[in-house]
C-alpha cells in the first residue's frame, strides 16, 4: 500500500480491532496508524501489539469519547497533529465507531431530546467532524490518494422495529458520505455494510430489542451459525480497498461481494 496515514475509529474491540490487525501489516514503510476509541486499556493493548509487528509502523492511539465535545476536540487535535506530519502518499480514514442506542424503546418512547441528541452526536456528528478535519489536515497533495470508509449497515436502507435511532443514524451517515463523494470527486468514498457480525452489539440485539419477533430473528441468526466473524468481514473490506473498483459513494454490503 505504500506509505499511508491511516485513521480508524472504534478500534478497541469487535470489527474495528479485527480491521486494525489486518491493516497494520499492509501499511508500507513510514506509515502511521492512528487508533481512536473510548476504552483506553484495550486500545493501548492493541497499539502495543501492532507496534510489536516489527514493520516499524508508527502507531498512535487516542482514548476519547467522540459523543462529547471534549472527546471530539481531543480526537480532532490528534488528527491535526499526526496527519500533516504523516506520509504524503495515501490517507485512509475508517469511520467505524458507533452504538445501537436504547433498542428496548419503540419510536413512541423516544421523546427525550437529550437522549436523541447524544445518540446523534456520537453516531453522526462525530463522523462528519472527524472526516472533514482529517481531509483538511491531510490536504490535497499532488499524486496522493484519499479514501474515506463509513462502516454502514443493512439498517441504513431497511427499517427494523425498535431501532429508530440506529437505522436513522446509519441512513444519515450513508447520505452524508454520498454528498462527500459528489463534492470531492478525487476522494474515494465507500459505505461498507459488514453484515450481521458476531459481536457484543449482536448480543445486545438478541437480548435487549423490545420487539419479540426481532429478538427471535437475531437469536435464529446466532443459533443457525449465520453470524459473521469480524475478521472474515474485515478481510472483505480490505479486498474492496485493494481492488479499488467500487463506485465512489456506493453502499456495498458484505453479501454483495
Amino acid at each position: 500500500w505504500g506509505a499511508t496515514a491511516c485513521v480508524l475509529t472504534g478500534a478497541s474491540r469487535g470489527f474495528g480491532r479485527s480491521l486494525a490487525r489486518l491493516l497494520a501489516p499492509r501499511l508500507g514503510q513510514g506509515s502511521v496508524l492512528l487508533l481512536l476509541a473510548r476504552s483506553a486499556a484495550p486500545l493501548a493493548e492493541l497499539a502495543a501489539e501492532l507496534r510489536g509487528g516489527g514493520s516499524g509502523l508508527r502507531v498512535e492511539c487516542v482514548a476519547a469519547d467522540l459523543g462529547c465535545e471534549e472527546g471530539l476536540r481531543r480526537a480532532a487535535a490528534a488528527l491535526r497533529e499526526v496527519l500533516p506530519a504523516g506520509p504524503a502518499g495515501r490517507l485512509l480514514l475508517v469511520n467505524n465507531a458507533g452504538s445501537l442506542g436504547d433498542i428496548s424503546k419503540t419510536f413512541l418512547d423516544l421523546s427525550n431530546p437529550d437522549e436523541i441528541n447524544s445518540y446523534f452526536a456520537f453516531n453522526v456528528t462525530s463522523a462528519l467532524c472527524l472526516t472533514s478535519t482529517a481531509l483538511q489536515a491531510f490536504g490535497k497533495r499532488p499524486g496522493s490518494s484519499r479514501t474515506v470508509v463509513n462502516i454502514s449497515s443493512l439498517c441504513a436502507v431497511k427499517p427494523f422495529k425498535n431501532w429508530a435511532l440506529y437505522c436513522s443514524g446509519k441512513a444519515s451517515r450513508d447520505m452524508m458520505f454520498q454528498v462527500l463523494a459528489l463534492e470531492e470527486p478525487d476522494v474515494r468514498v465507500l459505505n461498507y455494510a459488514p453484515g450481521p457480525l458476531d459481536t457484543d452489539m449482536q448480543l445486545l440485539a438478541r437480548t435487549k430489542t423490545g420487539d419479540a419477533e426481532m429478538r427471535q430473528y437475531f437469536q435464529r441468526l446466532q443459533e443457525s451459525g449465520q453470524l459473521i466473524d469480524c475478521t472474515v468481514s474485515a478481510q472483505k473490506l480490505v479486498n474492496l480497498l485493494e481492488e479499488d473498483t467500487f463506485c465512489s459513494g456506493a453502499h456495498v454490503d458484505f453479501y454483495d461481494i
